[in-house]
């Protein structure tokens, strides 16, 4: 099955809200090498006047994941995740993520272009605090390979 063209403008429902721990932020930034003491201690972030550790702006993965998730399991999405390798990934952001946040992240599938035998499939991931207000946009790219490729 080749990836569904009917997925383009398919809104799926949102997240189950995620509480941004400081533990994984501090955790996080460690992996991706993030050294600033904004990311690690409190006190650091807080001089810059945040009210906890401060997320590294590639975080936000995290919670995209969820999204993506659904977007896998869709039936007939035509996305099979062997042959799927994710080819880009951008952020737009409102604020930054802080620890504390409790994130709801909702995706909707952007475009599905043709791609030799597969295709491209570009999502948004809008992700808002407990308050409904944007907090980042994270979208992706992922190319789907096609079934003999």
């Amino acid at each position: 099955m080749s990836v569904n063209p009917e997925l383009v403008g398919r809104v799926f429902p949102p997240t189950p809200p995620y509480l941004v721990g400081r533990e994984k932020v501090r955790e996080f930034a460690r992996a991706v090498f993030a050294t600033d003491p904004q990311h690690t201690d409190p006190a650091a972030a807080q001089a810059l006047g945040y009210p906890d550790v401060v997320a590294p702006p590639t975080f936000a993965m995290v919670v995209q994941d969820l999204t993506l998730q659904q977007l896998l399991a869709e039936p007939d999405s035509g996305i099979a995740l062997e042959r799927t390798i994710h080819a880009e990934q951008r952020f737009r952001y409102t604020r930054p993520i802080v620890a504390g946040d409790e994130l709801t992240a909702t995706l909707t599938v952007a475009t599905v272009r043709p791609f030799g035998k597969g295709a491209m499939v570009t999502s948004e991931a809008e992700m808002t605090d407990a308050t409904g207000a944007h907090v980042v946009t994270a979208i992706s790219v992922l190319l789907i390979g096609g079934e003999d490729a």
